[in-house]
């Protein structure tokens, strides 16, 4: 081959091997730029804003707001602007109005604490808040703050009737249930360097649905209740475990934000039954597994219902067992001794 044509051919080759280089690194270096250039576009002050999705009656976290610039133009009055607002005072406040991913907040979509209403804008619709007596020993030694998920244990003791020391039992009886307040408090206290001050209570007020709020105030008549308090990953091994199973269904997934409202909701939603308990044998082994049946009645064995047991008279044997018969007011024994 000529070594002009030779030397043109290479020539064309880099000239290629250069094009194709520099359009990649145009096209993969363009979005970087162009955001940098949008962001620094913005001219205007920071508004609080939403960073993900807040339903009704959610409580607001420190993790649920943060500030970010916003054009002058749309600013309203209504929003939090980072001059002049404590972010420290909406820790614990209550959405009232849902807000969406990048939102910003308005003044009127909060319900602060001890504002009137704040207590049923935390309540989920068709939902009850409860209040339950606890002590230090039953409450967590005071580390449950409101926004936390619980389940309440009922211990008890069984008599049954019978001889010998009652059956000692406990059962968790509600599981997730969504603490409100703590005595009168609806947010966590802080010192002066922003730590939370754990404190002790004597009442928690939680969040139930109106079945579960009657069974609360049943269990308290039947013995003590415990708090337990629920890990963060627990509701969402529940739920993967209800979808797997299929007795929780999503949707068929096109509607994303549909799904993610559903899944919160089962979430936040209280459960009853499929209940875990433990008596005191699994604890000693000097305690019962079971509740004390009632003794064998004179003469042996038991008596039917509606039979009296055999009565014993002095110096006469006994006249067997009686069958009570009741006619208006009167009443009368008829005795069964010696019939078959």
């Amino acid at each position: 081959m000529d070594s002009r044509k030779l030397i043109m051919l290479v020539g064309a080759l880099l000239m290629a091997a250069f094009t194709a280089f520099a359009g990649r690194s145009m096209l993969a270096g363009s979005p970087a730029p162009e955001a940098q250039a949008a962001a620094a576009r913005i001219d205007g002050p920071e508004v609080l804003v939403a960073t993900r999705a807040l339903p009704v009656g959610t409580i607001l976290d420190a993790g649920a707001l943060k500030f970010q610039p916003w054009p002058k133009e749309l600013v309203e009055n209504a929003y939090y602007l980072r001059a002049g607002t404590d972010m420290s005072k909406l820790i614990g406040t209550v959405v009232r109005l849902p807000i969406t991913a990048g939102q910003p907040v308005t003044q009127g979509q909060l319900v602060k604490p001890g504002d009137r209403g704040f207590l049923a804008a935390a309540l989920g619709p068709g939902m009850r808040a409860v209040t339950v007596p606890v002590s230090t020993q039953t409450g967590v030694a005071g580390f449950v703050f409101p926004g936390d998920h619980i389940d309440l244990i009922l211990t008890q003791s069984v008599d049954g009737g019978g001889d010998g020391p009652p059956l000692k039992a406990s059962e968790t009886v509600m599981r997730n249930l969504r603490v409100l307040a703590t005595d009168q408090r609806t947010t966590d206290q802080k010192d002066d360097q922003g730590n939370t001050v754990v404190q002790t209570f004597s009442t928690i007020t939680v969040e139930a649905t109106p079945k579960i709020a009657e069974q609360i105030a049943v269990a308290q008549t039947l013995g003590t209740l415990s708090l337990s308090l629920r890990s963060l990953a627990d509701n969402a091994s529940e739920l993967d475990r209800a979808i797997a199973s299929g007795s929780v269904s999503v949707g068929d997934g096109k509607d994303p934000a549909r799904e993610q409202a559903v899944l919160d909701r089962l979430a936040n939603t209280p459960q009853t039954g499929d209940t875990t308990y433990a008596v005191g044998a699994d604890v000693s082994r000097f305690q019962r597994r079971t509740v004390p049946g009632r003794p064998p009645q004179q003469g042996g064995g038991t008596t039917a219902p509606g039979i009296a047991a055999p009565t014993a008279i002095p110096g006469l044997a006994p006249v067997g067992p009686l069958v009570r018969i009741t006619r208006g007011n009167a009443v009368t024994n008829v005795s069964l001794a010696g019939k078959n």
